[in-house]
């Protein structure tokens, strides 16, 4: 086993906690940015002195920042994402005369081989790539160009790219998700994009089983088996076995299918996890019991695993970044609340206990391997 890192995004700055390979006793750094919502931190496979951060104010809008030295430093760069003198916005400077405004970044996906590679889903919906470190960036505008983009529309949360997967064993294959618009493949590095909706059924849509319009909350994937692919959705945990060619429901005996999360176990594929939400207006535990659900057999048949977890009076959520498998054996699980707690299990899932109590409301939590 190893030390391990966690990052946690929160609406006023970010937080590094940190770990011996035990995982029982934890520090809690100082808040980094303190006052910015860090909508995503995310470190690299790859390196794991590499932190990247999304760092975003309603006000003066989106920064990138990177740390080579485990968050003990950082530098700003990505320069192209540009404040744009509007509040709350910002431009893409893509060297055309068409400077285009987005809102903010909502996810970072490094690469898994090269620390200086990676990925950024931005709303309204579009798709960036940095190949060296995130000083400069390239728009994958097939994407954003693609022929159903002019029927996409928000989701509660805004029209957000929040879901990036590129498959380990084939690099020109990238999953996106966008709500509310659905899942999409790349099959040639993100030039070109089809839509992967195929067996999702949203009864709030005009035609319920639109090609896009699905409102896709998470979407996950095992290394060992990316060709099968795991979905919380706005009502429906979801599951395919065709790399999104198709889908089918695994919700089984869950005690609601609304949700933001779902994740896979670091070393059994067909070991998920998701967390139960009320409602799409109701953004708190069934019963006001906050519980993981874990199935070994890749969905339909789950258990609750509540021991560590308040079980009366919890009213949080869980937003769709803020739960993460460490690689360890055996393996670890963290997940944060909107009501500032970070909760992590040492043990798959059978036990928790909250690492940190009174954090900013959480909106995503990443975790390192320190090898």
């Amino acid at each position: 086993m190893s030390a391990v890192r966690v990052l946690v995004g929160t609406a006023k700055g970010a937080f590094i906690l940190t770990s011996d390979e035990s995982r029982k006793k934890w520090d809690v750094s100082e808040p980094l940015f303190g006052g910015w919502q860090i909508y995503h931190m995310k470190g690299s496979p790859a390196d794991p002195d590499r932190i990247y951060a999304g760092q975003h104010t309603d006000w003066f809008g989106q920064v990138i920042q990177r740390s080579d030295d485990g968050g003990k430093t950082w530098e700003q760069v990505g320069n192209e994402f540009a404040y744009s003198g509007e509040t709350g916005t910002h431009q893409w400077y893509d060297g055309t005369p068409h400077p285009w405004e987005f809102k903010r970044v909502w996810h970072l996906e490094p690469s898994a081989e090269d620390p200086d590679t990676l990925y950024a889903g931005v709303e309204d919906a579009a798709l960036f790539k940095s190949t060296d470190g995130g000083s400069s960036w390239t728009e994958l505008d097939g994407l954003r160009d693609h022929d159903t983009a002019s029927g996409w529309q928000p989701g509660a949360g805004g029209l957000c790219l929040h879901t990036i997967l590129v498959d380990p064993s084939n690099r020109d294959r990238i999953f996106v998700a966008i709500s509310a618009a659905g899942s999409f493949r790349s099959d040639d590095g993100g030039k070109t994009w089809k839509p992967i909706n195929k067996g999702l059924h949203s009864e709030y849509i005009p035609d319920p089983d639109a090609e896009v319009g699905h409102c896709v909350h998470r979407m996950a994937l095992h290394p060992s088996r990316p060709e099968v692919l795991f979905m919380q959705k706005h009502w429906d945990v979801m599951r395919s076995d065709d790399a999104g060619d198709s889908w089918y429901e695994v919700s089984g005996n869950l005690p609601s299918d609304f949700g933001f999360v779902v994740d896979v176990h670091a070393h059994e594929p067909d070991t998920i996890y998701v967390i139960p939400i009320k409602s799409d207006s109701e953004h708190y535990p069934p019963e006001g019991k906050l519980r993981v659900y874990r199935s070994r057999n890749g969905g339909n048949e789950w258990e609750a695993l509540t021991k560590g977890l308040p079980q009366s009076d919890c009213y949080v959520n869980v937003l769709r970044d803020a739960m993460c498998v460490d690689s360890n054996d055996p393996c670890g699980l963290y997940f944060g609340t909107t009501g500032g707690q970070v909760y992590a299990s040492v043990d798959e899932g059978d036990s928790w206990t909250a690492i940190v109590h009174d954090l900013p409301r959480v909106l995503s939590v990443e975790v390192q391997v320190l090898s």
